[in-house]
């Protein structure tokens, strides 16, 4: 694996568990990327009933961001990159844009 393939890889490890009041499941793939000031990331949740859906969130440091995600142009390049490593997540986006 070259070092630009790593650059995209998280170090979170996946599956793991999330859980909301409404139900709970894994995240199955996250494409993230760093900036300066936080990891913008978009995540495949699949949840115990079967449903699937994604969730934009960032990161800063180990910590979850409650924010909104806000990323630039450049991130938006960098995202499309990391999104090459996440062969069912990037299928579930193309359907927003389809």
């Amino acid at each position: 694996m070259s070092e630009n393939d790593q650059k995209f890889l998280s170090n979170r490890q996946l599956p793991r568990p999330f859980e909301f009041h409404w139900g709970k499941g894994m995240v199955v793939e996250e494409a993230s990327i760093d900036t300066p000031y936080n990891e913008p990331t978009v995540q495949l949740l699949e949840y115990e009933n079967g449903e699937v859906s994604i969730r934009f969130c960032y990161y800063k440091g180990s910590q979850f961001g409650r924010g909104s995600l806000l990323m630039d142009e450049i991130s938006i390049e960098e995202m499309r990159e990391a999104l090459q490593y996440t062969p069912r997540l990037k299928k579930f986006l193309a359907r927003l844009i389809s």
